[in-house]
């Protein structure tokens, strides 16, 4: 899909990938009105999506910054992904600004080169979101398997691989397009440089189905494990709520329409759109959920800290407002230890690969 610049300002986008950013047009058939409401659905839809997910992922990475019992490797590849999808919704709303809220007619060769920079910036932020996606899968096979390994040398690695990685394939997408290329603002998908991007992304895609496949099978032959003591109703139950954890995590449901071919019917295309654009905005809201709000570990350092501040300002203030007595400090200390016992949590030191166990 493209648009030329003229001596009157950008063209409309042709073929319209998304006639609403062309506006309605009173030669439209009722065949395009309705096609442009559905894109100007979707468009909202997965604004609102990228919104809330923004949102959320933005207090996600605060809470895992701040709590300092929360710093492990497990939650800086948890971090890097929340940051992965962060700059995908940031790349979305760059490039819909850039390609339609845009009127500008003047400058279009210097708008131009900030669009094609849009471009580059979105694919790169999009790889790289499927690569931080395959990283989790890459980890958590390996807790699973390796009893005993370096995670500060698996940590760099896995670095690489999340954010080397895609720098990459965009910078010999983006050369490619400069030499062989060059025009429009390089959002056309028919072209077969396209392949540059689209091929690492598939791969990346399937591997994490396999892992996420085997990841299943270990975790039913734990489960059927004679030292877990369930009977098998609770062994299901903990199996499905574990699968159901892994879906968003490893992005699985991007395989439903990966390897479909981008020229389908218009229906096949407008469920593809819906299912990967406006739910698939709202991946990074779920992950941010399931991997830090409602995270055991995270509400009871959560927990920890306020009944902390809390009874911390009930010192202060007894201190302040009550003249040291015997008689006050023997009715008091009791009342203080009880209250340390009751907010207190029972301090859980486990190790990550037990941590990750009990996501079964």
């Amino acid at each position: 899909k493209d648009r030329n610049c003229t001596r009157d300002g950008w063209s409309d986008i042709y073929p319209a990938p998304y006639p609403v950013a062309c506006g309605y047009d009173s030669n439209m058939t009722i065949s395009e009105e309705q096609s442009a409401v559905f894109y100007g659905t979707v468009k909202t839809g997965y604004t609102i999506g990228h919104s809330l997910s923004l949102i959320a992922l933005m207090v996600a990475m605060m809470i895992l910054c701040v709590f300092r019992k929360l710093h492990c490797t497990r939650n800086y590849i948890h971090m890097h992904l929340f940051m992965s999808f962060i700059l995908r919704a940031v790349a979305v709303f760059v490039k819909d600004f850039i390609l339609f809220e845009n009127r500008e007619s003047e400058y279009c060769s210097i708008s131009s080169v900030g669009c094609k920079a849009a471009m580059v910036f979105f694919q790169y932020s999009i790889m790289a979101n499927f690569f931080w996606l395959l990283v989790e899968g890459l980890y958590l096979r390996t807790l699973l398997v390796i009893s005993f390994f370096s995670e500060k040398k698996y940590f760099w690695w896995y670095i690489v691989i999340g954010w080397g990685a895609p720098m990459l394939f965009i910078l010999a997408w983006t050369i490619t397009r400069i030499h062989y290329e060059n025009k429009g603002c390089w959002d056309l998908i028919e072209s077969p440089y396209w392949w540059i991007i689209k091929a690492p992304i598939l791969v990346s895609i399937l591997v994490n189905f396999v892992l996420f496949i085997c990841i299943i099978r270990i975790l039913v032959q734990k489960l059927h494990s004679p030292d877990v003591g369930r009977n098998e109703t609770s062994q299901y139950s903990r199996l499905a709520k574990s699968t159901l954890l892994l879906i968003p995590l490893f992005g699985i449901h991007y395989t439903i329409f990966a390897f479909f071919p981008d020229t389908v019917k218009k229906e096949v295309m407008n469920v593809k759109l819906v299912f990967e654009l406006i739910l698939g905005s709202f991946q990074g809201f779920v992950v941010a959920v399931l991997y830090c709000f409602v995270n055991g570990e995270v509400q009871a350092e959560m927990k920890r800290k306020w009944c902390r501040w809390h009874l911390e300002r009930f010192l202060g203030s007894d201190t302040k407002y009550h003249h040291p007595s015997v008689g006050s400090s023997g009715t008091n200390f009791p009342t203080q230890i009880s209250m340390l016992a009751t907010c207190s949590p029972k301090t859980q030191r486990s190790s990550t690969f037990q941590a990750e166990k009990s996501l079964v």
